[in-house]
C-alpha cells in the first residue's frame, strides 16, 4: 500500500511560480512511475506530467511544456512539480499518482488557484 500526500498548492498571481510536493509512504518508491494530474471545475482529470522510475524520462501535456518541470527524489520518496509562468487556466486541483502495473494510487489533491 502506498499513501500519497500532496502539498504546496495556494493562490498565486498570473506569471508567478509554485512548487508542488508529493510525499509518499510505503517501501520501494523507486519502482513506481509517478505523475501529476489536474482537474478543473467541470472538466475531466487530465495528465499534466509523468516521470519514469529512474527520473531519466519525462512527459508533459502540451499546455504546460516549457513552463512545468516534474522531478523525483527517490531517496526522499518525493515527487515534485515546479510550475512557472502560471496562467489562470492552470487553476485546478492537482493530484499525485503512483503507478505500477495494476497498482494505481492517488493523493487527496492540492488546490492551485491562479488569479489574473
Amino acid at each position: 500500500q502506498v499513501q500519497l500526500v500532496e502539498s504546496g498548492g495556494k493562490l498565486v498571481q498570473a506569471g508567478g511560480s509554485l512548487r508542488l510536493s508529493c510525499a509518499t509512504s510505503g517501501r520501494m518508491f523507486s519502482i513506481y512511475v509517478l505523475a501529476w494530474y489536474r482537474q478543473a471545475p467541470g472538466k475531466q482529470r487530465e495528465l499534466v506530467a509523468s516521470i519514469s522510475r529512474s527520473g531519466g524520462s519525462t512527459n508533459y501535456a502540451d499546455s504546460v511544456k516549457g513552463r512545468f518541470t516534474i522531478s523525483r527524489d527517490n531517496a526522499k520518496s518525493t515527487v515534485y512539480l515546479q510550475m512557472n509562468s502560471l496562467k489562470p487556466e492552470d487553476t485546478a486541483v492537482y493530484y499525485c499518482n503512483a503507478l505500477l502495473g495494476s497498482q494505481d494510487y492517488w493523493g487527496q489533491g492540492t488546490q492551485v488557484t491562479v488569479s489574473s
